[in-house]
């Protein structure tokens, strides 16, 4: 009796450190939350003033964002706590315990949870992780994601037009609409040609659009769907600040593969305020059935809990099939090893130890150039990346020409462990084909558009103000919808940084059949005249590419395009056709 007497002050001892420790989480998430509410209720205003600099910097900030508020509060609880106590793994199911608790009637429990497990694994080495300690799996019963999200629903009653002016009368800016009587005909115009025309007459047609707007770029976009009582489409209405001129209604668009686009792993994070995350997640999955829910999270700004969805995704996948790791298709890295599963539409790449001697980049530089293109504006051409720190996965689920081919050029990265596969660092993508495949298996049509839209790729990312630096067709790929997407990091860099340059006249005959060349070349110094050779083995493909895009082979067309952004334009590249705009 007198024992169990004496234990009772520590017990309790124990459950009042794993409270203040959880409570301590806790408040560190509220703040990194304010930070980022704070950064996207921005956005409007943003757009409003058309301030796209800006946009891009609070892109960036709140990306980065996550990871110093999460910096902080480690650094709080290590300065508050006794190492200890802090640092004790058998406490840790009591400061979950305790946080359950605290996160149980929120809006955003489900973030709160991916944001709990980012100050474990800052706290603990990654082979303590565990269920009991983390939530590995959510403990978010789903009921309560059933409520319905903010939203306006519109009755045309067989009048378009007289919805439409309703809707524009419901979202307004401080900036007036340019010409809205005009953009209102051409919305009219497009449903009409979208919609077959019984949908358009029925009386039971309704219009619901998401309360918020979402912003990127140098966008506004309205996003719902319309439907009957059999039918549904999604609906996105994009909006453009034309600076001067007042703010323009740019298109309709109501086709789901066009929509899911928008929504690309390849683009920037929308901002939008959403109150109640998974009500919008919820909403956005009923209008794009395809996406995986990591993938919508990702969209608007949650990517670490999109992670999180993702790595569940990824167990869930492995624990109820028979699917195995195999080598992914396509030309081996010459910097990284990629791997992938058969069933999941993911690859997954590891840095080599060691890399082909005509690359002159060590690993840190591979990992910050990965790490860039999350903060800059992917245009819809580069692949969103998620990096993982060791993985662990059963031996049983790699082939063993997979593992093998990992332990010889990644012995630094990959380990076994009894009957456990650890991999120490690794980036997913999702998979694609690579464009050199495709087009081994392609014919002469789908040729040119794979080739139009390469050089619309490498176009696009310029006038983002980046440099693919090695643009070989392995290392791009075609995505379900057809896009051309580059996926090979290690060699970008900045546009402005690349200095292009013409290839010098030789001085004399002597210099034209030398087999090294006359001039110096610095290490950014870029010769578009080289290209062709460089680009395309088959030489039917490199006289198509010229007809198509001729002007990359031009020193002056890049220099022209470092001039504008360096004079501070940022540049048009819109994620939708927009007919009869083209060209304006």
């Amino acid at each position: 009796m007198p024992a169990e007497v004496s234990d009772m002050p520590q017990q309790t001892s124990a459950i009042d450190t794993a409270q203040s420790i959880a409570q301590m989480i806790l408040d560190g998430f509220d703040d990194y939350r304010e930070h980022f509410r704070q950064i996207t209720d921005g956005a409007r205003e943003r757009f409003e003033k058309a301030q796209w600099q800006e946009a891009q910097t609070a892109s960036a900030a709140r990306i980065n964002l996550y990871e110093e508020k999460v910096g902080e509060v480690t650094t709080r609880l290590r300065a508050t706590f006794d190492e200890g106590a802090l640092l004790d793994i058998q406490s840790w199911p009591l400061v979950k315990s305790a946080y359950i608790s605290l996160i149980d009637l929120r809006f955003d429990d489900e973030l709160s949870e991916t944001w709990y497990n980012s100050i474990f694994c800052g706290l603990f080495s990654h082979d303590l992780i565990s269920d009991g300690c983390m939530f590995i799996h959510t403990t978010r019963p789903s009921l309560r994601r059933a409520r319905a999200a903010q939203t306006r629903t519109y009755k045309p009653q067989g009048q378009l037009a007289g919805m439409l002016e309703q809707i524009f009368s419901d979202y307004r800016f401080s900036e007036p609409y340019a010409d809205l009587p005009a953009d209102l005909q051409r919305l009219e115009a497009q449903l009409r040609e979208n919609l077959p025309d019984w949908v358009c007459k029925d009386p039971d047609l309704n219009v619901e659009l998401f309360s918020s707007v979402l912003y990127r770029n140098k966008g506004a976009y309205l996003v719902g769907r319309l439907y009957t009582r059999d039918e549904q489409w999604p609906l996105v209405i994009p909006l453009l600040h034309r600076e001067g001129q007042g703010i323009r209604i740019d298109a309709l668009i109501t086709d789901e593969a066009d929509v899911s686009i928008i929504f690309s792993f390849t683009r920037s994070y929308f901002m939008v305020d959403v109150p109640v995350p998974a009500e919008f997640i919820g909403f956005l999955k009923r209008i794009l059935p395809g996406k995986h829910i990591a993938e919508l999270y990702t969209s608007i700004g949650f990517y670490k809990h999109g992670k999180s969805e993702f790595y569940r995704a990824l167990i869930n996948h492995l624990a109820s099939t028979d699917d195995q790791f195999i080598m992914a298709p396509g030309v081996r890295g010459m910097v990284m090893s990629v791997f992938t599963l058969p069933g999941f539409n993911t690859v997954f790449k590891i840095i080599k130890d060691r890399f082909s001697p005509s690359k002159n980049v060590n690993r840190a530089t591979v990992i910050e150039k990965y790490r860039l293109v999350k903060s800059v504006d992917r245009v819809g051409r580069m692949a969103d990346t998620q990096e993982f720190a060791d993985f662990r996965f059963p031996l049983s689920k790699f082939e063993p020409e997979c593992l093998a081919e990992l332990l010889e050029v990644a012995a630094g990265t990959v380990e076994v462990e009894g009957d456990t596969v650890l991999i120490r660092h690794c980036w997913t993508e999702r998979r694609m084909t690579p464009l050199n495949l495709y087009l081994e298996n392609a014919n002469e049509a789908q040729v040119r558009e794979a080739l139009e839209d390469y050089g619309l790729a490498i176009k696009q990312l310029a006038a983002a103000n980046i440099f693919p630096g090695d643009m070989l067709l392995k290392n791009f790929g075609v995505t379900r919808h057809g896009r051309v997407v580059f996926y090979d990091y290690d060699e970008i860099c900045f546009l402005t940084e690349a200095n292009f340059r013409h290839i010098p006249a030789p001085r004399t005959p002597e210099d034209e059949m030398a087999s090294e060349p006359w001039y110096s070349i610095g290490p950014l110094d870029v010769f578009p005249e080289e290209f062709p050779p460089f680009l395309f083995a088959d030489a039917g493909q490199r006289r198509l590419f010229d007809e198509l895009h001729g002007e990359l082979y031009n020193a002056d067309y890049w220099k022209g395009l470092q001039e504008a952004i360096r004079a501070g334009k940022v540049i048009d590249v819109f994620p939708y056709r927009r007919k009869g705009l083209d060209n304006e």
